[in-house]
């Protein structure tokens, strides 16, 4: 089905759906790159435009990606819900924007539809959006997760401590750790990036967060971010793993890019629920994605990044993910330019996965070839911290020594739970005030206060 939309003596035409969307998509390098977005602004006008008049309905009828070729439209499809869709039906794309923004559209009425919603309409709407309108109807929607603690609680923000070590040196990142716990940091996990896929080094730093987190009755999760095949060959070992990872992507082609299918994803799901680790809940996946990831890998198939990327999300909502992770300037200005692209990039992943019902945290970050700087993340982090993130990360310095990015400290981190009154995981909160690392009312304690835990820990490493 094509569509057109007129703008004064002009008629732009849109060969089917899919055009239609990356036409209306804000600017970004990746759509540019990939000759699928707007050759103007008045296109991009005249294709939003086109885009708000769009009944809902027609999502369920003209897939982006062939549903007979592509398992994460088969996936979308399959787990739609018509009763759950039923109380927005009627509605057209900009019809469902005004509904969202709506002083009477509350939490419930936003639970109410989530499996209802396709990635396809939630992209849609978010590209009529402005970035007032993505933090206000994100804020709306809260997504609570539990594993040993318990994330996305309206007025608190988490943060994935990451310690990560060029060299998995087993000392530098516990000394990291301990750093990142003594600014208040790891209530939404303590995560390590490994620089090896070596099954005995995974094994090995699995072991020391665990011996860690049991000696002084730590209440978060951990996770080594390697494949999750060496995960469940970690699992079948006896490994102590708390979160099961895996990068994921918006096609079946990107993610067998990445070495895994959805039959791949369920069973590491199985495998993590059969060690009954959690605590408080078993929600124990952890997924990253981030715009550009189809693009990268030849596999978009014309579709737009942005709406890619929410596809992602339908797959990670599959496995009721503790925590999913756009890592939003990582893959570089190739895919989202300069800080304006990624700051708006950061908007519209948090809304549309909160809108699917994924309990979205952001890894505020850029390359050092981008046009972008720490005051860019600045505004994102602030942004994102009024619009309900439910986690963030906290790296030592903000400067990832071994994966040369740059991202947001446990300082920063500090200065989002204090402008704007944000506290922590609640057990969490109750383990730092019991350390004597924060106050009641989570405020850090003198250095002098927390030294006895400091000197424990110093102990434990085997550090002078």
């Amino acid at each position: 089905m094509s569509y057109t939309e007129t703008i004064g003596s002009r008629t732009y035409r849109f060969a089917d759906l899919k055009t239609l969307m990356a036409k209306a998509s804000p600017q970004r390098s990746g759509d540019q790159l990939a000759g699928v977005a707007a050759a103007s602004e008045e296109e991009r006008v005249a294709a939003k435009m086109a885009l708000a008049q769009v009944p809902l309905r027609t999502f369920l009828n003209e897939a982006l990606i062939p549903y007979e070729s592509d398992e994460v439209t088969r996936l979308v499809i399959d787990d739609h819900s018509p009763e759950a869709f039923a109380e927005i039906s009627h509605l057209t794309v900009g019809d469902f924007r005004n509904w969202l923004l709506s002083s009477t559209t509350d939490a419930d009425a936003l639970t109410r539809i989530t499996a209802g919603l396709t990635p396809e309409m939630v992209a849609a709407v978010s590209k009529l959006m402005r970035n007032q309108d993505l933090i206000t109807a994100a804020r709306k929607r809260p997504v609570i997760t539990r594993f040993r603690n318990t994330v996305g609680l309206p007025g608190r923000m988490s943060v994935r401590l990451q310690p990560n070590h060029p060299t998995d040196d087993v000392k530098g990142i516990a000394a990291s750790m301990l750093d990142g716990l003594m600014y208040g940091c790891g209530d939404a996990m303590i995560g390590i990036n490994p620089a090896s896929d070596n099954l005995a080094a995974i094994t090995k730093l699995l072991l020391m967060i665990d011996d860690f987190r049991l000696r002084y009755q730590v209440p978060t999760q951990s996770c080594v971010l390697t494949h999750v095949t060496n995960t469940i060959a970690a699992i079948e070992k006896g490994a102590p793993v708390d979160l099961v990872f895996q990068s994921i992507a918006g096609t079946e082609k990107a993610n067998a890019g990445f070495g895994i299918s959805l039959a791949l994803l369920q069973e590491a799901y199985e495998a993590g629920l059969s060690l009954k680790r959690g605590t408080v809940g078993n929600n124990l996946m952890y997924f990253e994605t981030g715009q550009g990831s189809a693009l990268s890998a030849d596999a978009h198939f014309g579709v737009d990044q942005q709406t890619c990327e929410v596809r992602a999300y339908a797959v990670a909502r599959k496995f009721n993910p503790f925590l999913v992770n756009t890592v939003v300037g990582f893959i570089g200005p190739e895919y989202l330019y300069d800080g304006k692209q990624i700051t708006r990039a950061g908007l519209e992943d948090h809304f549309c996965g909160k809108l699917l019902g994924v309990p979205m945290g952001c890894d505020i970050c850029y390359t050092n070839h981008a046009e972008a700087d720490q005051d860019d993340m600045d505004n994102l982090l602030t942004l994102l911290g009024v619009a309900g993130i439910n986690f963030i990360m906290g790296i030592p310095g903000a400067d990832d020594v071994m994966l040369n990015y740059q991202s947001t400290s446990f300082h920063d981190a500090l200065y989002v739970r204090d402008v704007l009154g944000l506290r922590r995981a609640p057990e969490f909160e109750e383990w730092l005030e019991s350390m004597q690392i924060t106050d009641a009312r989570g405020a850090l304690l003198s250095a002098s206060t927390q030294q006895p835990l400091l000197e424990g820990a110093r102990d434990w490493m085997g550090i002078a």
